[in-house]
């Protein structure tokens, strides 16, 4: 069995917003040589989630209400977990939003549905961060 190991960066401009990643990670599949096999994908911050879903706007404002409702941002004042970081609600996004996704390799290829795409899904943005692919098989 063979593995690769790849990660990727961002930086979004705001606090929250969603990238599809899915061509980054097909593109990882390929430098890879596996054929056969799985695709993890993970954020390495813990305010941060990767889904799987479709890439449809409205969908995507529909996600941002939902978490706003759940776990508002503000006021700071209502996280214990405020103090240094006033990022209370990004950690409360994430266990809401899941960690990450793991996908099966067939052919060389994603075999998804024909509308899931994977998204990294920032929830404290402004700053450089990671996710991590590890893709295994033969």
């Amino acid at each position: 069995m063979k593995s690769y190991r790849k990660e990727m960066w961002f930086n979004l401009p705001k606090r929250r917003g969603l990238v599809n990643i899915t061509r980054d990670v097909q593109e990882a599949i390929d430098e890879s040589g596996i054929q056969e096999g799985l695709c993890l994908v993970n954020p390495m911050h813990i305010t941060a989630s990767v889904i799987i879903n479709d890439d449809e706007p409205g969908l995507h404002r529909d996600f941002e209400r939902l978490l706003e409702r759940l776990a508002p941002e503000k006021p700071y004042s209502q996280y214990e977990h405020n103090g240094f970081e006033d990022n209370g609600d990004a950690h409360c996004k994430r266990q809401l939003m899941g960690r990450e996704v793991v996908c099966a390799v067939t052919d060389g290829k994603l075999d998804f549905g024909p509308w899931e795409q994977i998204f990294y899904y920032e929830l404290d943005g402004k700053r450089n961060k990671r996710a991590l692919i590890k893709i295994i098989g033969e």
